[in-house]
């Protein structure tokens, strides 16, 4: 049997909200890796693209809120197809925040231009690899319907965790040692901090992907306990 024309049309206006979600990603991804470049070669232009660029990706959230307000409105979807707009809207809100981080890790990038150098510890350049490769694979898992890797992102959650605490030890000990580096020194665990946050927004995204495809609630921890 043929789709009905609003049906058919329904499942375009999905296409085009899924389409919006990755440029979306795209661009909150290039901030994230354009931040970290920013800090990493000391270069005040890429930190200024980051910070001037956040409104595109505002943009964009509110862009995604309003095809999901009027989808809901005019379609009135049920089961995979609801849960895959309440998911959008989430998804959304979580990398407009990843843009938010970017901008902040930026502007860590601007004050560190005029402090004492002090080389970024190895610890948090491994976070930046494994919080990159979260958010990419938690968009890949979503683009795929994939809730296998989706569970797998969450999983590497701790990973990221455990080398915050470690880059705050290592600082809290430059900060002792060295008490002409503790501005340098903050603005580092600063950026440590934001990449924990785009580590858990990363998580977000991969749970609501298990979501969207088994409707299975799996936020904090809810699987394990059988709710």
């Amino acid at each position: 049997m043929n789709a009905s024309p609003a049906h058919g049309h329904f499942h375009d206006e999905l296409s085009e909200l899924k389409a919006k979600l990755l440029t979306m990603s795209g661009e909150a991804q290039d901030a994230l890796g354009r931040a970290l470049e920013a800090l990493l070669k000391r270069d005040p232009g890429l930190a200024e693209r980051v910070i001037a660029g956040d409104r595109a990706i505002d943009a964009l959230e509110l862009e995604i809120e309003e095809t999901v307000i009027d989808l809901l409105a005019t379609q009135q979807p049920m089961a995979r197809d609801l849960r895959l707009l309440v998911a959008a809207t989430k998804i959304a809100n979580d990398l407009e925040r990843v843009g938010d981080h970017a901008v902040n890790i930026a502007q860590s990038a601007e004050r560190l231009l005029s402090a004492r150098l002090i080389a970024p510890e190895p610890e948090l350049l491994e976070m930046a690899r494994q919080a990159r490769a979260m958010l990419s694979g938690a968009l890949d898992a979503f683009v795929r319907g994939d809730a296998k890797l989706g569970r797998e992102i969450c999983r590497r959650d701790d990973s990221v965790d455990a080398l915050h605490h470690s880059v705050f030890r290592i600082l809290l000990t430059h900060m002792m040692e060295d008490p002409h580096i503790i501005g340098a020194a903050m603005d580092l665990f600063l950026v440590s901090r934001n990449l924990e946050r785009v580590a858990d927004l990363a998580t977000n995204i991969a749970e609501d992907v298990v979501f969207v495809v088994e409707g299975k609630t799996i936020k904090h921890h809810a699987e394990e306990r059988g709710d």
